[in-house]
């Protein structure tokens, strides 16, 4: 809160980091010095005789110091006031990172087959947890959620509201669509359908599933070859162990 009262200020190295705009003003401060000496040796023998006129018994030890007080005072203060004047300045670069945004939809598989525990504790809670650690690993993408069983419907549209998705990650179960089936077709069109009209130059889907397309009226094929017509790239995640 007070970091403005630390003494850090006039470290040498805070010093160096500075950018003086008016710098000329720091030269007077090597003058400083110089001037007051040249006051001592002009006003040398008035001093020496104040200190003869004043009885030997008043002086002690810390009158020798404060002695030195007043000068040194002096010497802080016009420096200070010179530094002020030489306008110390902090540059902060701000380097602009020329990282285009990705729009991404994933599309995870909430059928009966994805509560099969091969992996533990479930194929499902896998897939969730591989998605909320690709959400978690993405700076400034937009991010849809589509979930199929023997349909499949938009849970979240693109959003830069990373929140929003790990909330509705977490609400994703196998109830939460009641057909049976893996539509993997009419999830990729879903999700295509979500992404046909944005701006962004890059397009993915992330299709997160354990099996073969069993349900919906559109085959996976023609929706990758619809996907490719609109510039959509396709990837695949496997959930689950193979059978060996």
């Amino acid at each position: 809160m007070f970091d403005w009262l630390s003494l850090d200020w006039f470290t040498v190295s805070k010093l160096r980091s500075f950018h003086w705009e008016n710098s000329y003003f720091l030269y007077g401060i090597v003058g400083i010095p110089i001037v007051m000496w040249l006051r001592g040796v002009f006003h040398g023998n008035s001093q020496k005789l104040s200190i003869v006129l004043v009885s030997k018994d008043t002086y002690s030890d810390w009158t020798a110091v404060l002695r030195w007080l007043f000068p040194i005072s002096v010497f802080l203060s016009i420096s200070l006031i010179l530094m002020a004047l030489a306008r110390p300045q902090t540059i902060k670069d701000i380097k602009e990172q020329d990282a285009e945004a990705i729009d991404i939809m994933l599309a995870i598989d909430v059928s009966e087959s994805m509560l099969e525990k091969d992996l533990l504790p479930n194929r499902l809670a896998t897939a969730k947890m591989v998605a909320a650690n690709f959400v978690k690993g993405r700076l400034q993408d937009r991010i849809g959620l589509v979930i199929f069983a023997g349909d499949a419907f938009t849970l979240c549209p693109i959003t830069t509201d990373y929140e929003l998705l790990y909330d509705f990650l977490g609400d994703i179960s196998e109830s939460s669509i009641n057909t049976s089936g893996t539509a993997i077709g009419s999830a990729l069109a879903v999700s295509i359908n979500r992404l046909r009209e944005s701006k962004s130059r890059s397009k993915v889907i992330i299709l997160l599933s354990d099996g073969e397309n069993t349900a919906g009226n559109l085959d996976p094929i023609t929706a990758a070859k619809l996907s490719q017509a609109f510039g959509i790239k396709i990837y695949t995640i496997v959930v689950g162990k193979s059978q060996t």
